[in-house]
């Protein structure tokens, strides 16, 4: 059985490429001539029109966080959408010392307040008492 296919970018074409994996071979995008980076099996393209999910995508790629799958839940767990979720997670990461890759890769971020105890957030929709 061959190998399966995995997925490698271009993020200057904001184009994403299945190909098999192979260590010995420099990838090059069709369109750019530039060099492709491996993102993973688990990974899922944005549009190409989503320049904010590109940006958030290049973000990601540069610290380092790659997309494979893990073995016993088949995803390659929580990674942040947005600009707003990177910019979070890195105000979490300057303010406690977690190093920016770890920061990235959580799901919820723990925020405190001056005190040094949790914040509590309101939810949407809800009023603050009075």
């Amino acid at each position: 059985m061959p190998p399966t296919k995995t997925s490698y970018v271009c993020l200057p074409c904001r184009a994403s490429y299945k190909q098999h994996p192979d260590t010995d071979r420099r990838r090059v995008c069709p369109r750019c001539a530039k060099e492709l980076v491996h993102v993973g099996s688990a990974f899922a393209a944005p549009r190409r029109r989503d320049t904010e999910a590109w940006r958030t995508l290049s973000v990601l790629l540069h610290a380092g966080i790659r997309f494979h799958k893990d073995c016993c839940f088949g995803g390659s767990g929580y990674r942040p959408r947005t600009l707003r979720e990177v910019r979070e997670r890195m105000t979490y990461a300057a303010r406690t010392g977690t190093p920016f890759e770890r920061a990235l890769v959580l799901r919820e971020v723990p925020w405190t307040g001056t005190t040094g105890g949790p914040v509590r957030r309101r939810r949407p929709g809800t009023r603050s008492s009075p």
